[in-house]
């Protein structure tokens, strides 16, 4: 017989374990710090863009010299100094937690090196109004902040590597939204690849801290406020359909013009330019990105967030060209290069493209139909439809709208599976490419 019945002894080995504690109280002070961090990088974009409305809105013309010269410069520098830091920074967190991936080389992918780096060339590139999101990039510093953890956690620490990479990377999106469940959603549905790690109740309690930094600084506030919903009829059912269709037809396009252009699988001019002289092909990106936003009156610029806010406030602007011109200055924006996200653009495309179809169906409630346009064509992009809806509910206060948003999510993502390989996991393919040979 046990001195103590398994209950109490337990209760000991909990207590009395000192490496235990450490090692908890060492994850949660790193998420709250991965939290700090993106409300700092969070800081830094909002003033940048805010410095460049200023200056396009005395200079119209002023983007057409600043953008292509920036654009070139910041490919210039993350080529250069931090080629782990270009692009969305999602793919780099799935391949470092990938199995094969030697532990020497997770540093290729995820450092705090990495994450500063991350920080300045993204915020530079929305200072130079590229059509470019803080969400995706969020991700990789968040990662890169726990994956410094585990410097200073005991030895035998129960503590995975990839454990930590995977709580930071969902931090980031928990942060960045002021969303923590879509952090968890996050988590399970994008970067997990061990049972174990989805039902770890530390690092999903570390996710939900990350996020709750951004609710201390910020408030728990909503993006884009509270949707007035009506009450539920068959009047939604085919403006429904529609919005969630064409948003996966749509997102299903551009991921797999994201993959083809990235990956240079045509082999046309572009490509090959690209691959020649990527300085100034993303030059030219940048001007191409200046004179789209300059044809829509600066609508363009940045992560799309005051547009979507407008537009579900009824104060947008109608006109149908604005879903073709983002998309296209989102498209060349992560061509170039430069180190940016797509989330935010995706979803002031789709609540454009659910706008459009309200006014095209007649539909009177059109803050509903841009909520469900938001939510599929994330989830078109990302193929990662619980995420992208939960995001948009917490995004917008759409509980009423869950059972809508989430219909949408998944028939926008079914619908860009028929198009699109799944966008993150082939770019983290495309990633592993850069292990050193053997």
């Amino acid at each position: 017989m046990p001195p103590y019945p398994p209950v109490f002894a337990a209760i000991r080995q909990e207590l009395y374990d000192w490496r235990l504690w450490m090692g908890r109280g060492i994850v949660m002070a790193f998420a709250a710090l991965a939290g700090l961090t993106v409300v700092a990088f969070t800081w830094m974009t909002e003033h940048a863009l805010g410095y460049f409305r200023a200056f396009e809105g005395n200079f119209w013309w002023g983007p057409l010299l600043w953008t292509p010269a920036a654009t070139a410069a910041i490919v210039w520098l993350t080529r250069r100094y931090a080629a782990g830091a270009a692009g969305s920074g999602i793919p780099q967190v799935m391949a470092a937690l990938t199995p094969d991936v030697p532990k020497a080389c997770v540093n290729l992918y995820v450092s705090t090196k990495l994450a500063v780096a991350k920080m300045a060339l993204s915020t530079w590139g929305l200072l130079a109004g590229l059509s470019l999101g803080r969400e995706g990039p969020s991700v990789q510093i968040a990662a890169g902040v726990m994956h410094h953890a585990r410097r200073w956690l005991p030895k035998q620490s129960q503590i995975s590597e990839h454990g930590l990479l995977m709580a930071g990377g969902a931090a980031g999106i928990a942060a960045a939204f002021n969303t923590p469940l879509g952090g968890v959603m996050f988590a399970i549905e994008e970067l997990s690849r061990k049972p174990e790690q989805r039902s770890n109740g530390l690092l999903l309690a570390a996710i939900v801290l990350a996020g709750l930094m951004a609710v201390s600084v910020y408030g728990n506030s909503t993006y884009f406020g509270v949707i007035r919903v009506q009450s539920f009829s068959l009047s939604l059912l085919l403006p429904g359909i529609l919005v969630a269709v064409c948003s996966g037809l749509a997102g299903g396009l551009f991921a797999r013009l994201l993959l083809i252009s990235l990956t240079g699988g045509a082999g046309d001019w572009f490509s090959r330019f690209r691959q020649r002289s990527p300085i100034r092909f993303a030059a030219a990106c940048g001007l191409a990105v200046a004179v789209l936003g300059v044809v829509s009156h600066g609508d363009t610029y940045g992560g799309g967030y005051t547009h979507t806010r407008d537009m579900l406030e009824g104060k947008g602007d109608e006109s149908g060209l604005y879903v073709l011109l983002k998309f296209l200055a989102t498209w060349i924006t992560a061509w170039s290069g430069v180190p940016g996200g797509i989330f935010a653009p995706s979803l002031a495309i789709g609540g454009a493209l659910g706008n459009d179809i309200a006014q095209f169906t007649s539909y009177a409630n059109a803050p509903t139909l841009i909520a469900l346009g938001m939510a599929g064509f994330l989830a078109a992009v990302t193929q990662a439809p619980l995420t992208a809806f939960i995001i948009v509910m917490e995004m917008v206060d759409g509980h009423a709208l869950v059972l809508s948003l989430m219909a949408s999510a998944l028939v926008a993502s079914g619908v860009s599976r028929l198009i699109s390989a799944p966008l993150y996991s082939s770019l983290a393919q495309l990633q592993l490419n850069r292990l050193p040979k053997h």
